[in-house]
């Protein structure tokens, strides 16, 4: 065969769904293998200000007066800040808690979840480029 021919890829658009279905899969069956986990309670401190911490029921205080404020007066923008800053420290204060475990899987699966998702990851870029 000629050298030409022989360099020239057919099939992009073949290799692009294949390696992004590839590395769907990959991506999925690795998440799916990452446990997560929490250690967050009542009484541990979400944040220090100065010596004291603030566990989530005291970060609830502002949280009802903010609701309190908006129920006697809808326009208050103080009573507005409370309840969204209060949602905002709740919400970031969950997020630090949490904790990332890989199960335990043999090292072929561990293998065959991370070839399926690099070769994807190789058949999409070629089938790109093939493609333009």
């Amino acid at each position: 065969m000629n050298g030409k021919i022989a360099n020239k890829r057919s099939g992009g658009a073949g290799r692009f769904f294949v390696g992004l279905i590839m590395m769907i899969g990959g991506g999925y069956l690795f998440l799916d293998a990452v446990q997560v986990t929490h250690h967050m309670n009542w009484g541990m401190s979400l944040y220090r200000v100065g010596g004291m911490s603030l566990t989530p029921g005291l970060v609830l205080i502002p949280f009802l007066f903010g609701v309190g404020m908006i129920f006697y007066n809808p326009d208050n923008d103080l009573g507005w800040i409370l309840v969204l800053a209060t949602l905002v420290m709740l919400v970031l204060g969950v997020i630090n808690s949490l904790n990332f475990y890989m199960r335990s899987m043999s090292v072929f699966e561990l293998l065959m979840i991370l070839g399926l998702a690099v070769g994807g990851l190789g058949l999409f870029l070629s089938g790109m480029r093939s493609l333009r």
